[in-house]
């Protein structure tokens, strides 16, 4: 990401958590950074997902560094989850360079957390149906995003790991390397002993699906 794109987007982030008060976290993902493990550039209010300059990337930005470019789009007005329980309202606009190719991420995590808690209460007491979409869960660092893809790939699996056949870990194995669990430094270590399997047939389960 270039240096005046790097300077505009620190600005806007400034407004926007100015604007919006400590409740209105700003990030700004740099996909240009030599390293992939450490993406976040920018970043106000903090303090709601216990991020700061130099953290990892979220799941949406993991994603970005292996998916082809024009099947990006930006995400506007969707709930978000952290580490702690906290109900965050996202949006992600994808900065781009001449060519279209990703260099940067811009996000918005507003939390709503009060603001639900009150809304279930008022839906409590009116008899409304509640909500049950699940919320997008925002890691802490790059050991959380690699548990909670982990997780989200047994829940692909549909079953404990215990009863998986061979399909369902090469289904689950290609969970993980579509939303880009592999770029996580020594992911395939810890994904390897948590589905019982040794690194070769890690790999194996892999060809067999490309």
């Amino acid at each position: 990401m270039t240096t005046p794109t790097l300077d505009l987007l620190k600005r806007l982030a400034s407004a926007l958590a100015a604007q919006f008060g400590s409740n209105c976290e700003v990030v700004v993902h740099d996909l240009t950074a030599k390293d992939p493990e450490h993406t976040v550039a920018v970043i106000e209010n903090g303090h709601i997902t216990n991020r700061r300059i130099g953290d990892g990337p979220s799941k949406i930005a993991l994603e970005s560094l292996k998916e082809t470019p024009d099947r990006l789009k930006d995400r506007y007005n969707y709930l978000t989850t952290t580490h702690d329980g906290r109900i965050l309202k996202s949006s992600t606009v994808y900065i781009r360079d001449e060519d279209g190719k990703p260099t940067g991420i811009f996000c918005i995590n507003y939390d709503v957390t009060n603001l639900v808690m009150a809304q279930k209460t008022i839906e409590s007491l009116l008899d409304h149906e509640e909500n049950t979409k699940e919320p997008e869960y925002i890691p802490l660092n790059v050991n959380d995003l690699l548990d909670d893809l982990i997780e989200r790939s047994v829940k692909v699996a549909g079953k404990p790991v215990a009863m998986m056949t061979k399909e369902d870990k090469i289904k689950a194995m290609q969970f993980l390397n579509d939303a880009g669990a592999f770029l996580i430094t020594k992911s395939g270590d810890k994904i390897s002993k948590y589905f019982g399997i040794s690194k070769y047939t890690l790999y194996s389960y892999l060809d067999a699906k490309q």
